[in-house]
């Protein structure tokens, strides 16, 4: 049996997201739920070097995190006084976005006299789903697809989580924006990527399933970015970019269903859950409903703005943490590394729900 985590009291919470290129805020109560969220997004920022430039991130950072904190905590009725703590992100990710947000978090709980608590940012991504209405249970197969991450993890409750499986080289996230790149689709390329693929035809190209042949749950997908190169190279006429994308997305969906499956095999669990960016992929959870539901599981995503990185995410992990007791000490913590099985286990939510 799980140890539970003890609710003692209710508490509401202030999270700030700041990892890369996302300005995030959130505004989390035990029982009333998430009461305010809101993201500015610097895509338009970075569009023109065809990807994240870290010191323009940091930069930006600084100017838009005050007001979105201003606002949530308007919107929300809240006041510093109604505050049980506050939590950020605290990695991994870029070094000098995760320091903004860590300063200004620290700060305001300072100054506020409540506590701080850096997050972590997949464990986050891992939780996100705990937003929902009808939340998933633990233990059960999360599969964390993103652009930096493609994990298979067994998830028995929150800070209990064992590796099954990742990408030896790109992540799924990373095949598509580099693939899209390729196909001359502007920045961020994943979801220009698959909406390209809706008008392509199967059949004209047929790319690699990395590593199905094998026993393991363990991806690659740097061989995909040379097929699609290959294919380009060849391109017969300009419509075909979009059998290219379909073959692609095809491809990657393909492999992370496969993989996923065999997670729930391996692991005689019943419950599979999808966190991060590309788990808005609208293909990818088209094959997962019907893949799992097939074999008698069930699959669970959070809603698609919650895919993406956001607060409201940052909010339920930092909750449950502070909830049961954590905080950190008056230091300004930041890493760009940091090991998710490093995590301290605090047992698994009261009936899986934030109340």
């Amino acid at each position: 049996m799980l140890p539970r985590i003890k609710r003692k009291i209710t508490m509401r919470i202030l999270a700030i997201e700041s990892s890369c290129d996302e300005s995030a805020a959130a505004v989390l109560d035990s029982k009333q739920g998430l009461l305010a969220h809101d993201l500015f997004s610097q895509i338009d920022l970075h569009q023109a070097y065809g990807g994240v430039v870290p010191e323009i991130a940091s930069r930006d950072h600084i100017q838009r995190l005050l007001p979105l904190i201003k606002g949530v905590l308007e919107r929300s009725g809240s006041t510093p006084a109604d505050l049980g703590g506050v939590a950020y992100t605290a990695g991994p990710g870029l070094i000098g976005a995760l320091l903004t947000g860590a300063a200004l978090a620290r700060s305001l709980a300072y100054a506020w006299q409540i506590p701080a608590l850096g997050v972590h940012h997949l464990e986050g991504h891992l939780l996100a789903p705990l937003l929902e209405s009808d939340p998933p249970t633990f233990p059960h197969v999360a599969l964390l697809v993103s652009g930096g991450h493609t994990m298979l993890i067994e998830a028995r409750g929150v800070g209990q989580y064992q590796l099954l499986g990742e990408t030896r080289d790109d992540a799924a996230g990373e095949a598509f924006d580099k693939s899209a790149k390729l196909l001359g689709l502007p920045y961020p390329g994943g979801q220009h990527l698959a909406e390209l693929a809706l008008e392509g035809r199967a059949g004209v190209y047929t790319f690699p399933r990395p590593m199905l042949d094998r026993p393991g749950l363990e991806f690659s997908f740097s061989g995909l970015k040379t097929a699609v190169s290959h294919a380009v190279r060849d391109l017969p006429s300009f419509a075909a970019r979009a059998d290219i994308a379909y073959a692609l997305q095809e491809a990657i969906v393909d492999t992370l269903t496969f993989k996923a499956l065999r997670a729930l095999e391996q692991t005689s669990l019943s419950t599979l859950v999808v966190a991060g960016g590309v788990g808005a992929n609208f293909r990818l959870r088209e094959r997962l409903d019907a893949a799992v539901q097939a074999r008698g599981a069930r699959v669970y995503y959070p809603r698609f703005e919650f895919c993406t990185d956001n607060a409201a995410m940052i909010a339920v992990a930092g909750l449950a943490r502070l909830q049961a007791g954590e905080h950190d000490g008056l230091e300004i913590s930041a890493r760009a590394q940091w090991p998710l099985a490093s995590l301290r286990f605090v047992g698994a939510p009261v009936e899986n729900k934030l109340d």
